[in-house]
């Protein structure tokens, strides 16, 4: 078998979604996706990837995940490393069409049916505008369904812990801290806005008691005393963890604030590859490594990471708040993971517009996930994906 030609495709509707498509001379088309910056992760797989990979055995993917970057690109999240990942899942899931095997069953077998599920709570059009940046990405005050969680958690959290539980969810996550930081450029947080953040967590509390679990997402938006000083307002609501709270440029200052709070840290998925990850393990105070395989390189690097934080003996935890791709290989490599306890899914998308998308969706039940049926990922993209208006597609062929 032989790769004979590479096809990305974009939507008007979904500007930072990018979906890739690996044919073969033998039949099989695996499917991959990355988010964000769609243009430049396309530009890196047509001009990069496409040369070295067409030709070649699809099957030999270890081999092929050096010459998946080129020459630069090789540390963080950037277009390379993302238009990297996209082509590894498409790999793996060409696999396991060609044997007729599921994606968790190539990686070792699935060590657990199904996987515990949080909820992070956005809306139907969170980070549907292009670029991501801010409030402006929101989404706020639509009426697209009845999960129109963000508004929900900034006005009525305790209604919404509820709503969840009665889904079978018990963890979410919510970010109202994000307006402070955007007022301050992350440099100060006063009393007042800091009693603000902390309603949803007392409104949480008193209505559901300890039957949900929280996390708080700081985006990376915080210097680390305003980092530290939010993460000991936390404690008395004992989250399960408090994610990404300072830019993750300097590794070293996640260190300082896991040491200087007892609410547990978690931080990753905006890092590229198993060498970044090795730098956060070594900081060895983090209580929760994320990564994202959308950005990190794929199925292929995204086990090792999960190999390697168990032998630090910190849990892994798959971020999705992306694309029906990454929830699906994400739920697979969860599946096979010994070390991770509970997968992301944002239910606005999952019961929205995911399925606009896919053919179908790993099953969610009573809070629980696990994979689809059928080999590879288990999906495909819908049939008239390539022909919507707004569509673009572009191929790179033998």
């Amino acid at each position: 078998m032989k790769v004979t030609a590479l096809e990305t495709i974009r939507l008007e509707d979904f500007p930072n979604l990018l979906w890739v498509q690996v044919e073969t001379d033998e039949g099989p088309v695996g499917l991959g996706e990355t988010f964000y910056g769609a243009t430049s992760a396309e530009a890196h797989i047509h001009g990069i990837i496409a040369p070295y990979l067409l030709g070649k055995d699809p099957l030999r993917m270890e081999q092929h995940q050096a010459h998946l970057i080129g020459y630069l690109g090789f540390t963080g999240a950037g277009a390379e490393q993302r238009g990297r990942s996209a082509v590894d899942i498409a790999l793996w899931d060409l696999w396991g069409k060609a044997s007729g095997q599921p994606i968790h069953q190539l990686l070792g077998g699935a060590v657990r049916d199904d996987i515990r599920v949080y909820n992070t709570c956005a809306g139907y059009q969170y980070v549907r505008s292009k670029p991501v940046q801010g409030t402006a990405n929101f989404g706020l005050g639509g009426n697209e369904g009845p999960y129109e969680d963000l508004e929900a958690f900034l006005n009525i959290a305790d209604e919404l812990a509820e709503s969840l539980l009665e889904m079978g969810i018990t963890a979410m996550k919510i970010w109202p801290f994000d307006f402070a930081a955007e007022a301050s450029s992350g440099q100060y947080i006063s009393a007042a806005d800091l009693e603000t953040a902390l309603k949803p967590f007392e409104k949480i509390r008193a209505a559901v008691g300890d039957k949900m679990d929280i996390m708080a997402e700081l985006h990376s938006m915080w210097n680390r005393p305003q980092a530290v000083k939010i993460a000991r307002a936390l404690e008395e609501f004992e989250p399960l963890w408090v994610e990404d709270p300072v830019f993750m440029d300097h590794l070293g200052s996640l260190g300082e604030v896991a040491r200087s709070t007892a609410s547990p840290i978690a931080v990753g998925e905006t890092r590229g590859g198993v060498a970044d990850y090795r730098y956060l393990l070594e900081i060895d105070a983090l209580s929760v490594i994320i990564a994202d395989l959308t950005w990190c390189g794929g199925l292929t690097e995204g086990r090792k990471i999960a190999t390697l934080c168990d032998a630090w003996h910190v849990p892994a935890a798959f971020h999705d708040c992306t694309g029906p791709v990454a929830l699906t290989a994400s739920t697979h490599l969860a599946l096979h993971t010994r070390n991770c306890f509970i997968q992301e899914m944002v239910r606005a998308f999952y019961y929205g517009w995911y399925g606009e998308l896919v053919t179908q969706l790993p099953p969610v039940e009573n809070g629980r996930i696990r994979a689809p049926a059928g080999p590879g990922l288990g999906l495909e993209l819908q049939p008239d994906v390539r022909t919507r208006p707004g569509a673009q597609t572009r191929r790179s062929t033998l």
